[in-house]
C-alpha cells in the first residue's frame, strides 16, 4: 500500500470543516507540509518529505485544506483565510511542540498567515516557489476587463487547467476580494524566525522575483534564498527533492531545535 492510498485521519474542526490528515509520531521541531492551489497531500514533494522525516525519525504532518483533496466542502467555497484557519487548525489541534512549515506556491502565502498567527509555535519556515498575494498580482492583476467584468457579473471565472486533465480553475469573486484582506508583500512581515526560501528561474507561473520581495520585507534576518537557474514552478525532479530534504534537515538539525522530546 502507498502512502497516497492509505486512508487519513479527519480533524473536526469548530467552523465545521472536515480536514483531511496524515501524522507521522517522532521528535521535534515537526515538519508540517502545506500544498498549493488546487493541490493536496498527496503530491510528490509532500510523500518525499514525509518519507524523508519517517527515516531520520521526525514528526511529519501532511493534509489538505477545505476544498482539496479529501477534505470537506467545495473548492470554489474557499478563500486565503479559510486556507489559513485550516492550517492554524492543524497547527493548534493536531501537532504538538514547535514545527517547521513548510510551504509549496499558494502554501507558502498560507505558511507565512499560519506563522503570523502563531508565532510561538513557529522554528523555521521554507518556501517552496512561493507565492503570497497571487490572486491580486497574479491573477486579478493579469486580468483583461472582459474577465474581471465577468467575474464581477456572475461571480466567477473559469481558468484553463495547465498541470492535468482535470476541470478548469474556477476563480471566485470571493477568492479575490478575501485575498485582498490577507496581502502580505505591502508592508513589514513581522517575523523573526529562519527562512529557506526556493525558487526556480524558469518557473512560468510565479516570478522568482516575488521570493526576493519576501526576503526584503521580512523583519528577521536568518533568511537566505535559493535560485534554481533550471527550476520551474513544481520544484519536483529528484535533484530537487533531495535540495529540499537537505534544507529542511539544515534547519533541523541547527538553531531551529528547540526542543527534542517525542511528541
Amino acid at each position: 500500500m502507498t502512502p497516497e492510498t492509505l486512508k487519513p485521519q479527519f480533524l473536526d474542526t469548530s467552523y465545521g470543516a472536515k480536514l483531511a490528515y496524515h501524522q507521522t509520531p517522532g521528535t521535534t521541531p515537526g515538519v508540517i507540509f502545506l500544498s498549493g492551489f488546487k493541490s493536496n497531500m498527496d503530491g510528490s514533494k509532500a510523500l518525499a518529505l514525509e518519507a524523508h522525516c519517517v527515516a531520520r525519525g521526525q514528526s511529519f504532518i501532511r493534509f489538505d485544506y477545505r476544498g482539496h483533496g479529501r477534505s470537506s466542502h467545495a473548492f470554489e467555497e474557499g478563500c486565503i483565510g479559510d486556507w489559513a484557519q485550516d492550517a492554524i487548525s492543524v497547527l493548534d489541534d493536531v501537532a504538538k511542540g514547535q514545527q517547521i512549515l513548510v510551504g509549496s506556491s499558494m502554501g507558502g502565502w498560507i505558511m507565512l498567515l499560519a506563522a503570523l498567527a502563531r508565532p510561538e509555535r513557529i522554528a523555521g519556515l521554507v518556501g517552496i516557489a512561493a507565492a503570497p498575494d497571487f490572486t491580486e498580482d497574479l491573477l486579478w492583476d493579469t486580468f483583461d476587463d472582459t474577465q474581471k467584468a465577468m467575474i464581477e457579473a456572475r461571480g466567477y471565472l473559469d481558468m484553463e487547467n495547465l498541470y492535468d486533465d482535470g476541470e478548469p480553475y474556477r476563480i471566485a469573486r470571493r477568492l479575490i476580494e478575501d485575498g485582498r484582506d490577507h496581502l502580505l508583500l505591502r508592508t513589514a512581515i513581522d517575523l523573526d524566525v529562519p527562512v529557506r526560501l526556493v525558487h526556480g528561474m524558469a518557473d512560468a507561473d510565479v516570478p522568482w522575483k516575488t521570493t526576493l520581495r519576501i526576503q526584503e520585507w521580512l523583519t528577521g534576518t536568518d533568511v537566505e534564498v535559493t535560485l534554481v537557474k533550471d527550476g520551474e514552478h513544481r520544484l519536483s525532479t529528484p535533484s530537487d527533492l533531495d535540495r529540499l530534504a537537505r534544507v529542511v534537515d539544515r534547519l533541523l538539525d541547527g538553531p531551529a531545535r528547540l526542543d527534542d522530546q517525542q511528541s
